[in-house]
């Protein structure tokens, strides 16, 4: 976790494969080979296989130049499925949606769709800097117009599906999820000093914002910042380094680098606050852990945090170093306010994002795509998942 293509679509899919799991289907993750040494198949639970599928050479790959190896990803698929189709193929991302639907053509197997990003989006935010495949938003287009159904992760993506021209009675909201055993309030706390202690946990990349928090930084003087993620030679981190020279900061920010998953929650319960404000956040899962963990958010009000952070989270508005000072000078400040809102955000947490309720919500996606397939009773105990 924390490297730049793994993130919380990795997460999302491990959890919610587990979670289907638990409820008494068989689930297959379809992933591409990243090493030789990869087995085919890998038992995790009762109901729950990875599959590693050989398409493209069997190492690490930025994930924009896996396009020309969906066709190799798909033939695997059409070649197992027409062993033992599933019920139900649910894709993660818009390579593995144009992979499903070339598999699942003539084998009659009802598709749903996770984009967890959407090309419009990132060009409109990263510009030039956008290093997508050319196509990418007109394919997405088309892989939204073709499934039988698209789970949109926030109530802001539906809006965007809408204007790609997905019908919106195809379109089912359903939030990514978080394990409620692993972040809860209770439990070991890292090491800290006396003074308060600002968390960023995220990819380091420069669509997380992290310049603007280092920004902020400047104005908070008994104030220290942890930014877990990323590894010393990653352009990014590189680029932060000098920033956290150049404004003064190396006594009281930290760039920690990534740390093991099981780590994360003490990090938090550590922290008075935790920062997330990115440009654009297609949902943000780090924000609900957080929360889930009893700490206060800081977030950027653009896509998920608009559900999940408002109302029980402070918002600002993105790349506003400004905005972003003054909550955390407000959070910070006042002990009562942090108090309240690590209350509220753990509240909605365990109320709405436990993987249970998350794929309880899921399996309803699938049985109302095949309650509208004539000869179908609608029961599902076959899923496939290609992330």
């Amino acid at each position: 976790m924390g490297g730049a293509d793994i993130g919380g679509q990795n997460v999302h899919v491990a959890g919610l494969a587990a979670a289907l799991a638990e409820r008494g289907h068989e689930v297959v993750v379809h992933t591409r080979r990243t090493a030789v040494t990869q087995p085919d198949r890998v038992f995790l639970r009762p109901g729950l296989t990875v599959e590693h599928v050989l398409a493209g050479p069997p190492v690490a790959l930025p994930k924009d130049e896996l396009l020309p190896y969906m066709p190799m990803f798909a033939a695997h698929l059409a070649r197992r499925w027409a062993e033992r189709p599933p019920d139900v193929a649910h894709a993660h991302f818009w390579m593995s949606g144009l992979a499903t639907l070339m598999a699942a053509r003539d084998h009659g197997i009802p598709v749903v769709q996770t984009f967890h990003a959407l090309g419009t989006v990132k060009r409109r935010w990263q510009g030039a800097a956008d290093t997508s495949p050319a196509g990418r938003a007109a394919t997405e287009a088309d892989i939204g117009r073709r499934v039988h159904a698209v789970i949109a992760t926030c109530h802001d993506e539906v809006d965007e599906l809408l204007r790609m021209g997905v019908p919106r009675e195809r379109i089912a909201v359903v939030p990514c999820g978080v394990d409620l055993e692993l972040f809860r309030p209770s439990g070991p706390v890292a090491p800290r000093e006396s003074r308060r202690r600002v968390l960023s946990i995220d990819r380091i990349v420069p669509r997380k914002g992290l310049d603007t928090v280092l920004q902020a930084m400047r104005h908070l003087p008994e104030v220290e910042l942890l930014i877990v993620g990323g590894a010393p030679e990653d352009d990014e981190v590189v680029r932060l380094s000098r920033m956290i020279d150049c404004y003064g900061l190396p006594d009281r920010v930290r760039l920690v680098g990534g740390v093991g998953r099981a780590e994360v929650p003490a990090l938090m319960r550590s922290a008075d606050v935790l920062v997330s404000v990115p440009w654009y956040e297609p949902f943000g899962m780090v924000p609900v852990e957080a929360m889930a963990c009893g700490v206060p958010v800081v977030a950027s009000a653009v896509g998920g945090h608009l559900d999940t952070v408002a109302g029980c989270g402070m918002l600002v508005p993105p790349r506003r170093p400004r905005a972003l000072t003054e909550a955390l000078l407000d959070v910070l400040g006042r002990p009562h306010l942090r108090a309240s809102l690590a209350t509220a955000g753990e509240r909605r947490a365990r109320h709405r994002y436990g993987w249970p309720r998350v794929a309880e919500r899921t399996e309803s996606v699938y049985r109302d795509v095949l309650a509208d397939r004539p000869g179908e009773d609608a029961g599902v105990s076959s899923i496939t998942v290609e992330g």
